[in-house]
């Protein structure tokens, strides 16, 4: 495609900026970035008519750069740099022959006979001269005709001897070919998978999409998205997540409760957060109650009713409180009385996670301070992907890298849970420098399978938290850290 004219523009976030065409600056202002972008489209557009063919335009913005193509009728479709090469101006009529010469043959000439054996046909041949009359028979050609004489009687004749009649011979079976082998696997199906890409929606390339232009989704849409379908999925058999970090304060009621909100906002109902407590767990006090104020030690009697075949899942709505926002539910444990009156065996936990994996598909459940106890153990036992919670203070990170060890010496499937967890790290203070997160990201990097980092946010200190009352950033994040976690679920 021509690379003249040579168009370029800059837009900046306030509206403003400058269309340049062939060294001759234009002023752009405008009131926003979107209406700065329709001016540098409308441009580019009418240029395109004057030359009866598209024309390319590089868009310049603070955080990318753009290249695209404009149509005379304002389309506008946006290209990758390895689309520079020219189209041939040039085009030949010339068909390609489908099938090359065959090495070893000579073609015949227009004239010749055609090669190949010949074949006897039934139909007798009769030459041109075949009406011409045949030449006259010669006396020495004719058979001169013998009168019959009368000859003696003949003697009579021996009767025949009996020829031995040949033995039947046996002919060899005909050897069948083999059949074939017809294996699914080894056959490429008629179906071929289509997955349709939508167009893009953020930033400049939305823009340009709603403006009809055909502009697919740049690298950080194309992420996000990918985290959004991580987290929509559905496992077969329910998933059961472990919030874990030896140290108070270490931000595990947050993560467990974001966590619990992005599965069940993009993967729908059937997602629990339970606070698997034995002291004074905070959950409840971070979420909103239901019209009644039943805790776990309310569902325990009442576990093997709700296990039984005649059981229905609206009735847990007496022991769960329904985030109407977030769409998860919560299990709370009960703050306000002493632990030593309230203890809950390993056996209480197997009997409440059997209630949770018949009506939930995902189990996130918030831990206490005491890895020692037979609660927390227990939920170890029952946990498919570890999730270690920690904050940007050294002590939080070093509590939770010393569970991590405590977990690899414990047994073989503990030390896996350890392998594959993943961590992540929140910003609770505001003050707390790159390199100082830096460094614990990159400490943690060597114990688990993934880490994500969350940025400070000031909801996050919000007496209840919600995911939508949180910085798009945030959110993001937040998003990410679950999709990581799901990609351990899905194995």
């Amino acid at each position: 495609m021509p690379t003249w004219p040579v168009i370029s523009a800059r837009i900046d976030a306030d509206g403003s900026g400058v269309l340049t065409m062939n060294g001759t600056e234009h002023p752009i202002d405008t009131t926003s970035a979107e209406n700065a972008r329709r001016e540098v489209v409308r441009f580019c557009a009418d240029t395109a008519q004057k030359l009866q063919r598209p024309v390319r335009v590089t868009v310049e913005e603070p955080d990318s750069t753009w290249p695209l193509i404009v149509h005379p009728d304002g389309k506008v479709d946006a290209v990758d740099e390895t689309d520079d090469a020219d189209f041939p101006d040039d085009d030949t009529n010339e068909a390609t022959p489908v099938i090359e010469a065959v090495p070893g043959m000579t073609a015949p000439a227009d004239d010749a006979e055609p090669a190949g054996p010949r074949r006897t046909s039934h139909v007798p041949v009769v030459a041109d001269d075949a009406s011409a009359e045949a030449p006259a028979a010669t006396p020495e050609d004719i058979e001169p005709i013998r009168t019959p004489a009368a000859d003696p009687a003949p003697e009579p004749a021996a009767a025949p001897t009996p020829m031995p009649m040949p033995l039947p011979t046996q002919t060899p079976p005909v050897a069948m070919p083999a059949a074939r082998q017809i294996s699914p696997q080894s056959r490429r199906s008629f179906i071929a998978p289509e997955r349709l890409e939508e167009p893009a929606t953020r930033g400049f390339r939305g823009a340009l999409s709603r403006m009809g232009g055909k502009v697919s989704p740049g690298a950080a849409e194309r992420a996000e998205r990918e985290d959004q379908a991580a987290v929509s999925q559905h496992f077969p058999g329910p998933r059961t997540i472990a919030v874990v970090n030896g140290k108070g304060g270490a931000n595990k009621t947050p993560t467990t409760i974001l966590t619990s909100a992005v599965f069940a906002r993009y993967g729908g109902a059937g997602v629990l957060a339970w606070d698997n407590n034995q002291t004074r767990g905070t959950l409840g006090w971070r979420t909103e109650q239901g019209p009644h104020d039943a805790t776990l030690h309310d569902l325990l009697p009442e576990t093997e009713r709700l296990l039984s075949t005649n059981a229905q899942s609206s009735e847990l709505a007496r022991y769960v409180h329904h985030q109407t926002r977030d769409k998860y539910d919560v299990l709370r444990s009960q703050p306000m009385v002493l632990a030593s009156q309230q203890r809950v065996s390993s056996d209480d936990v197997d009997r409440i996670h059997a209630v949770a994996a018949k009506y939930y598909r995902i189990i996130v459940m918030d831990s206490g301070n005491d890895e020692s106890d037979p609660m927390w153990l227990r939920m170890i036992d029952h946990t498919d992907q570890l999730v270690v919670a920690t904050s940007s203070r050294a002590e939080h990170a070093e509590a939770g890298a010393l569970l991590l060890e405590a977990l690899a010496e414990r047994d073989e499937r503990s030390a896996a849970l350890a392998s594959n967890a993943v961590t992540v790290v929140s910003q609770s203070d505001e003050k707390a420098t790159a390199a100082e997160i830096r460094r614990i990201e990159d400490g943690y990097r060597d114990l688990v399978r993934e880490v994500v980092r969350i940025p400070y946010d000031p909801a996050m200190g919000a007496a209840q938290l919600h995911y939508r009352a949180l910085r798009p950033e945030t959110q993001r994040a937040w998003l990410a850290a679950t999709a990581a976690i799901a990609r351990g679920l899905a194995k």
